[in-house]
């Protein structure tokens, strides 16, 4: 792995942890869950198990992507890898560009000895996937063990990054992307990293092959503040630029494919609200790291009951005994995400 990439992830890695790098709402605010007052259904016998991709999941969540390649990284990603096995949720890495760049930076994504049955993602660049062969990428895939492979769109972030680093050439990236989705024995999920996915962009990734996309709308952690904090350049007029996670939602639901919401996901009360307006899982991935950082493995584990209690309590609350009924549950759209519902 050449320098900068080690330089890069681990700069990546303190900024999370020590900076101020939410930006926006992703307008989980402006969606209202109807109330239901006559539920007909017993608290203790809601089940929150969905499945995604063949694989069954006790909640629809997943640690999100987060790190990958470093010293570091190996220990994160194995706590993470126990949490999701013990409680039943997915987890995804960062990007594996270090590790095939560097095979000796495999051991920082390999977590199957510790967590065997859940489903876990690998993760390239749509940058990478012009430099590396689908056999080089496939091997990646195979070393990890991974269910699929999820191509993160971040043009925005590239752009923030310091000169000599980033690449502002996104051309021929589609033809790419859909030789991957024909090349690749596993299935390939698109994932922006936080500016969202418009319904022409999914449209396309659709036609490309995708089977699943990843929202990565904005409100959560912006990868234009983290980069643009690496690099020195001024963000402020675009550190709120992007589609909101649930407008993304909304835009991305119309290419017809199973969904994922990550971008300020930050509640029990939010993956409800994502799965009502069209999700099929979710994604946290900051307060994951900053959870483990601070307070270990147990703090993961708190975490992941709590956001299962709080999930729990809004089925409860809409009627809902499992998430096939949440998915119909009823909402109303308010404020600016009513406002972009209206314009698509």
């Amino acid at each position: 792995m050449s320098e900068k990439t080690l330089s890069r992830k681990e700069e990546h890695l303190n900024i999370c942890l020590n900076e101020e790098v939410e930006t926006s709402t992703p307008l989980f605010e402006s969606i209202i869950l109807k109330h239901e007052a006559l539920p007909e259904i017993n608290f203790n016998e809601i089940s929150t198990e969905t499945k995604f991709f063949g694989k069954k999941f006790s909640m629809p969540l997943m640690i999100a992507a987060c790190t990958g390649g470093i010293p570091k990284a190996e220990e994160i990603n194995r706590a993470f890898a126990k949490a999701c096995e013990e409680k039943g949720i997915g987890m995804g890495f960062g990007s594996q560009r270090a590790m095939i760049e560097n095979p000796s930076k495999t051991s920082s994504y390999k977590v199957r000895d510790v967590a065997p049955d859940i489903f876990l993602g690998g993760n390239i660049g749509i940058s990478q996937i012009k430099q590396f062969t689908t056999k080089q990428i496939q091997n990646a895939m195979e070393a990890i063990d991974a269910d699929a492979l999820f191509v993160h769109l971040n043009v925005a972030q590239e752009f923030f990054q310091k000169d000599d680093e980033r690449d502002t050439d996104f051309s021929n990236n589609l033809e790419a992307l859909s030789r991957l989705c024909d090349e690749l024995s596993i299935p390939v999920i698109a994932k922006e990293v936080g500016n969202g996915v418009s319904k022409k962009t999914a449209v396309k990734l659709k036609q490309a092959g995708v089977k699943a996309i990843d929202v990565g709308g904005s409100g959560g952690t912006s990868w234009i503040v983290v980069d643009s904090l690496r690099s020195g350049k001024n963000a402020d007029l675009f550190k709120n630029w992007g589609i909101p996670t649930a407008a993304s939602i909304i835009e991305a639901k119309e290419a017809s494919l199973p969904l994922i919401a990550t971008g300020g996901v930050r509640t029990g009360l939010d993956i409800a609200k994502s799965i009502a307006l069209g999700a099929h899982l979710t994604g946290i991935a900051l307060p994951f790291l900053r959870t483990y950082h601070s307070k270990g493995e147990k703090g993961l584990i708190d975490y992941i009951n709590k956001l299962e209690e709080e999930l729990k309590t809004a089925m409860f609350f809409t009627g809902s005994k499992n998430i096939e009924e949440l998915k119909k549950a009823e909402h109303i759209l308010t404020g600016k995400l009513l406002e972009w519902k209206t314009q698509i």
